[in-house]
Formats: structure tokens, sequence, C-alpha cells
């Protein structure tokens, strides 16, 4: 008996694999509603900016040292990122053995400490848009972005 019903149920088993093999290699479309580059890299950044926001420490202190104080002699200066967007954003800055991520909320001001006289890649996206710059760093240094 058991083997009666073996039999047709390893034939039925073999059909339906062969039905889902695609000979013809026609495109499949797996999700009728795909997301668009736009909106996921929108809730990328906000991901990476609440993680970053977990364990970021901003350098308050040093940055109001360098702006009110005469810190001519000092080897690292500050920089500022002022966004003006609706959108909260990570500014990526890198440079000569330096690296950092820095999350700017929406309108708000964004600031770290850097090596003076270094040129620095700066990058991030601000409400689905990109921002890329190379900026040489000799003193403090402050830009503004919005959408």
């Amino acid at each position: 008996m058991k083997k009666k019903l073996l039999l047709p149920g390893i034939i039925l088993s073999l059909i339906m694999i062969s039905c889902s093999v695609n000979y013809n290699n026609y495109p499949i479309r797996r999700n009728p509603f795909p997301s668009t580059s736009a909106t996921s890299s929108r809730v990328s950044t906000e991901r990476e900016y609440n993680e970053l926001m977990k364990t970021y420490k901003p350098e308050t202190t040093e940055v109001l040292n360098d702006l009110l104080n005469d810190s001519s002699g000092s080897t690292q200066t500050s920089f500022s990122v002022e966004n003006k967007s609706p959108c909260n954003m990570v500014l990526t800055i890198s440079g000569n053995n330096y690296y950092r991520k820095i999350p700017i909320g929406a309108n708000k001001i964004g600031y770290v400490m850097l090596p003076k006289n270094q040129s620095y890649k700066l990058s991030g996206m601000v409400c689905n848009s990109v921002y890329q710059s190379t900026k040489f760093i000799t003193n403090s240094y402050s830009i503004t972005l919005s959408n």
C-alpha cells in the first residue's frame, strides 16, 4: 500500500518542480511594487542617523574654545555644518588618517574638530540629494546645506 502512494507522490513532485523552471528565460518579477532608490536611500540615511545618535559625542567644548579663543598655534580647527533641510543627515568626513561620521538633525548644526592644513572629502545625503565636496581646511570653516 505504501509503495502505491509513494510512486504517485514522487511523480507529482517532479511535475511541480518542472513547472517552476523558467525555460524561456523570461524575467521573473518578484515584487510588484519595487521601492524607489530615493525612498530606500532616505530610509537608510534615517536608520544610520538614528544609530549614530546612540553613540555620538559632540565636541562642543573644543569647538567653542576654538571659535572664541585665539587658536592660531593649535594643530586643530573647528568645522561646522548647518543643515537647513527638513531631513536628518549623516555627513562623512574623510582625510589623511581621519574618518568621521557626524549625524546632523533637520535644521540643526553639526560640528567637529579637524587637523589643520589638510584636504577633506565631505559626503552625505540631504533629502535624497547627494552632497559631495573636497575642502582644504586651514582654519575654522563652516558650510550650510539645504535641499
